[in-house]
């Protein structure tokens, strides 16, 4: 404590000290003709004194300055003196006052006006302001009225050193990879000074560390921090704490300190091999279980973190390779063992796997700490299950041919019991692959039978389900597909393609084809259809047409002669027989029509019926018909026309569903005989309903008629 105030009184004395010792030897003596001038705060140089005489004879001043010094925090009882203004003009009697104008004049700093003594009447903090700008100027007491002209000066406020360094980032946080050299750069830190960098050792720091060590250390000067310990191990501590201290005065005894921390951690690197919790791992399994179940999880810790503690998991030996694999779970980093192929009981009842963890990731630098991967051993128990009957094949494939007796047996099927009790089993179908009952099956044997006739022309294939349950256990069951296939017989003749019919022109010549057709057979022979055409035994001498079998197994029909008439026969029927070559073949006779036409010369046919003749020439029958139905829609239009316009011409005298008998008028007259036309309005006979309305020329002449010759009531 004694040497912190000796320091502060040195600090903020000193230079004020000084001052005071310097003001007296700064003042020298122009010639006897020019004023004295005074110089405060700064020493000039011998060899510039010349050219400020030189200057001071031009400005005719008494009196020049540069610049003042003023300590920074003083806080004395009285205020403190900045320094002294004087002029050679002043002969001491009173008669000159001193102003001062500019930054903080009257404020901050105050002038004795008579003797020029300027105090700083105020605690200055120059990290506030540095210097102040001021002027000064001497005046004639009395009227006020300048005596020199203003000079403009400068003091500037001293620093002392009262700011602590700080930390303006801080705390700080930092990563450094584990296992990291000596003398691995961590980071840098900064901490500032308010304190003036110029004047003295104030803004002068140095850094160093008070806690974290051995594990890290600091450039004094630079602030950057390194690791102090080779090979730091994450696994062992991830995170260290180190308080930073920085101190101004370069260090020194007396200087003020600033501190922050600095948060070290520690990032991974893979340099830890995977490890299984165990070596050997013990699981059990139904045989029935479905293929892709998880049957177990193995796992291999891991001290590492993130990516370097991901493990890849494979099955590298063992009598299962072929009925197990292993998956990677990257989120839970353990490996799921599922199944891959069925499993059977009665045929092995365990298994032995050997399983490797290894690390996906790493880093070389750490390969020589030995193999990054580590095994296990998995036994697996297969435990038995009830399971269905199993079918000697997976699908069936039968054939029958489509005249097959029926209740003959056209296949079978087999199944057993896998287990060791082996339990019989009974057979059915799924009624719902055979809704026409169209095959039976024994429950017993397993043997297939025809119920009803079948059709290769209808339907070749027959797609069943047949259903094994056993007996013992009638929830255990299985399906099997079966695939019937009817095979052809020749059972259907062969017959024409389509419905032919032939065209011959009158004009035609001898051997010129009518007609090319062809056959068809409803079954499929294996070698194709192969057809013979033949002519009707009684019609082999035809004397008008004959036919010719192509190589396409079509046959052509040929004109014997010419000459041919309409006239004389129209039509002609050619019977023709088609044979297949089934065994037994079959055969069928279809009938070929063949009409006698009129042709053009080119051989187009024109019109084929005798009433053609009759018609003009290019009127072909089917435009008549089409005249023929224009002219008769026509008449009927006209028809319907004229029907209308006279049902609206005629007069509606009696309305419907009334009688004319109930139109009857009574009244009190006599008629007065035909040329009596006024006693009555004929329209009121004819309108009945006008009765009820108003009839001015009816109500009057009867009215008179009433009253002079009054008559008993009568009917007309």
């Amino acid at each position: 404590m004694p040497e912190r105030l000796a320091e502060m009184f040195v600090n903020r004395w000193t230079p004020l000290i000084i001052l005071w010792i310097t003001i007296p030897t700064y003042v020298y003596m122009a010639p006897m003709n020019q004023p004295h001038v005074f110089t405060s705060g700064s020493s000039l140089e011998l060899n510039r004194l010349s050219e400020e005489r030189r200057i001071l004879n031009r400005s005719k001043r008494g009196w020049v300055w540069n610049q003042m010094f003023v300590l920074e925090e003083f806080s004395g009882p009285e205020p403190i003196l900045v320094g002294r203004l004087h002029t050679d003009l002043d002969p001491g009697s009173k008669k000159i006052k001193y102003i001062l104008s500019g930054d903080g004049a009257g404020t901050i700093f105050q002038i004795n006006d008579i003797t020029g003594d300027i105090h700083a009447i105020k605690r200055l903090d120059r990290e506030e302001k540095a210097e102040y700008t001021l002027t000064a100027q001497a005046v004639d007491w009395e009227t006020n009225k300048p005596l020199e002209p203003p000079s403009e000066f400068i003091i500037k406020v001293q620093d002392i050193n009262d700011n602590a360094p700080e930390f303006l980032n801080g705390p700080y946080h930092a990563t450094v990879p584990e296992m990291s050299i000596l003398g691995t750069s961590v980071t840098n830190v900064t901490a500032t000074d308010a304190d003036d960098p110029v004047y003295g050792n104030s803004a002068k720091l140095v850094y160093s560390i008070l806690e974290g060590q051995p594990y890290f250390s600091i450039e004094p000067e630079t602030a950057i921090i390194k690791t102090a310990l080779p090979n730091m191990d994450r696994e062992a501590k991830e995170e260290y704490l180190v308080v930073i201290q920085a101190k101004d005065m370069g260090g020194h005894s007396g200087g003020l300190s600033g501190t922050t921390t600095l948060t070290v951690t520690l990032t991974d690197v893979n340099d830890n091999p995977p490890k299984f919790a165990q070596s050997l791992y013990h699981f059990s399994v139904p045989e029935d279980v479905v293929l892709g179940t998880a049957i177990g999880r193995v796992k291999a810790n891991d001290q590492d973190i993130g990516e370097n503690a991901q493990s890849s998991y494979d099955i590298i030996d063992g009598d299962g390779t072929a009925l197990f694999e292993i998956t990677s779970d990257a989120q839970a980093q353990d490996g799921i063992i599922r199944l891959r192929k069925p499993l059977d009981f009665e045929t092995k009842k365990s298994y032995t796997l050997k399983v490797e963890a290894a690390n996906v990731h790493i880093d070389p630098r750490f390969s020589g700490r030995g193999p990054f991967k580590d095994t296990a051993t998995v036994k697996i128990v297969v435990e038995d299950a009830d399971e269905p009957p199993v079918f000697s094949s997976p699908t069936y494939l039968l054939e029958v041919h489509e005249n097959a007796a029926l209740n003959s047996v056209i296949g079978q099927v087999t199944a057993r019991d896998p287990d060791v009790t082996s339990s019989p089993v009974r057979f059915s179908i799924d009624r719902h692959t055979d809704l026409e009952r169209q095959f039976n099956i024994n429950a017993d044997d397993g043997k297939i039978t025809l119920a009803t006739p079948l059709d290769r022309e209808l339907s070749v294939w027959h797609n069943i389900t047949i259903i094994a349950t056993e007996i013992r256990n009638h929830s255990q069951i299985s399906r099997v597909p079966v695939a019937i296939k009817v095979l052809d017989v020749n059972d259907n003749a062969p017959e024409f393609a389509s419905e032919y019919e032939a065209f011959l022109c009158e004009n035609g010549k001898p051997g010129q084809v009518i007609q090319t057709v062809s056959a068809m057979d409803k079954d499929d022979p294996k070698n194709g259809h192969y057809f013979l055409y033949s002519l009707l035994p009684e019609m082999v001498n035809n004397p008008n047409f004959t036919i010719k079998k192509n190589e396409d197994n079509s046959l052509s029909i040929l004109a014997k002669h010419n000459g041919f008439n309409r006239q004389k026969q129209e039509v002609y029927l050619l019977p023709i027989v088609i044979s297949d070559s089934g065994n037994p073949p079959l055969s069928s006779t279809s009938t070929l029509t063949i009409r006698v036409c009129g042709c053009s010369n080119d051989g187009v046919v024109q019109s084929c019926n005798v009433e053609a003749y009759v018609l003009p020439i290019g009127l072909s029958m089917g435009a008549l018909i089409a005249i023929l139905a224009c002219i008769i829609l026509l008449l009927v239009i006209v028809v319907l026309f004229v029907t209308l316009r006279r049902h609206k011409n005629e007069p509606l005298i009696i309305k419907d569903d009334e009688d004319v008998r109930e139109n009857i008028i009574r009244y009190d007259d006599e008629g007065g005989g035909e040329e009596d036309t006024e006693a009555f309005d004929i329209a009121t006979l004819q309108n009945p309903d006008g009765i009820n309305g108003f009839l001015p020329r009816w109500g009057l002449p009867i009215q008179r008629w009433e009253e002079s010759n009054p008559v008993q009531t009568g009917c007309v």
